[in-house]
């Protein structure tokens, strides 16, 4: 079984509830762990026993919430002190209709069950209606809500024996090489660049004027860049795997693309800061939705390497040219070797 996390936008009438359920819940953990802390060992309990506002099957959760703490802090030697505002609900406690969500919550002293419009996309419907549905989060990013609600799911199953090879870079941040012959480049890589320079000069201006809050924000913009470009690849990846009945995608090992990637003065900052492993991570959860291995192969010399007679070549530009007469783009080039590398250590990716 496949566990993935599907996020969908609400819209409550009265988000001040939602806040103050929040603010409840994480103050009981934090009460709680601190009383497991005090006393070395976490105590039996019960909704009844639970000193706060929330509704009886919210406090249950609470409780388990705050008992994996503890153990995790006995751990750790240092008990965690929850800030991030949230609201868990189990399974068992929420109901997804047409275009609403509805869980309880406490009003006015009272258990209500709080029903909030939602929008719900067809792709998350299907998912909800073919799986075991798990946790419900409600969170709040800026000034829009969410719940997240964690889902199992069996592996779709992929017929065929096409692989594809996958090169990660600056320039182009990605390219795509399937064993038929299919050859893709995706992203933005100049836009990108330019992206993170504004951001950075404007972060540095900031920095004189010694407004910390304001260069927050600045970072906080920049990551949504990020991720919604990773989001964007990922996507264009996974899908053109779909459509050429792809059965294994094979990527870099992460441990070397620091070491293998051109790095001039102009785009080492970029290069130490463009979220490689996240987009990896986006690739291999969505290819794991469509049924899809991910695997990761050692990605040493596949830029220099001809992939028609096997001399390495050091590319000029973005062309490499061979002396047996091979030219191709050099990240093209990069996906083709990686598609004939063996995984490395033998083992795939657990996507």
């Amino acid at each position: 079984m496949q566990t993935v996390t599907i996020q969908i936008r609400i819209f409550p009438v009265n988000a001040s509830v939602l806040v103050e359920m929040g603010h409840e819940y994480i103050r009981a953990v934090n009460e709680l762990t601190a009383v497991a802390e005090a006393s070395g060992t976490f105590p039996k309990l019960t909704s009844k026993n639970v000193n706060a506002n929330l509704p009886s099957a919210v406090k249950n959760q609470l409780i388990r919430d705050a008992k994996s703490i503890h153990q995790k802090t006995k751990k750790q030697m240092k008990r965690p002190v929850l800030k991030k505002r949230v609201y868990y609900v189990n399974n068992q406690n929420y109901t997804i209709g047409n275009d609403c969500i509805s869980f309880p919550v406490v009003i006015d002293g009272k258990v209500q069950r709080l029903v909030v419009p939602a929008l719900i996309a067809d792709r998350e419907r299907e998912m909800l209606s073919n799986s075991k549905h798990g946790l419900l989060r409600v969170v709040q990013k800026s000034t829009k809500w969410f719940v997240q609600i964690s889902i199992e799911r069996p592996p779709e199953q992929v017929s065929g024996d096409i692989a594809m090879g996958v090169d990660l870079g600056l320039k182009v941040p990605a390219v795509c090489v399937t064993t038929n012959g299919k050859t893709k480049f995706l992203g933005n890589g100049r836009k990108n660049k330019y992206i993170r320079r504004k951001y950075y000069v404007n972060r540095r201006k900031l920095g004189r004027l010694k407004k910390l809050s304001a260069i927050r924000k600045q970072r906080g913009k920049e990551s949504r860049y990020m991720k919604d470009q990773n989001h964007k690849i990922s996507r264009q990846i996974v899908n053109m795997a779909i459509q050429e009945k792809v059965l294994v995608i094979k990527l870099e090992k992460l441990a070397d693309i620091r070491k293998t990637t051109r790095t001039s003065r102009k785009n080492a900052k970029n290069l130490h800061s463009w979220s490689f492993y996240q987009l990896q991570m986006f690739i291999a959860y969505k290819a794991a939705l469509a049924g899809i291995k991910v695997e990761k192969v050692d990605p040493a010399y596949t830029s220099q390497t001809c992939p028609s007679c096997g001399q390495r070549n050091k590319a000029k530009g973005r062309t490499y040219q061979c002396g047996c007469g091979y030219t191709a783009h050099r990240d093209r080039v990069g996906a083709i070797n990686i598609l004939r590398q063996p995984v490395a250590d033998g083992n795939s990716l657990s996507a």
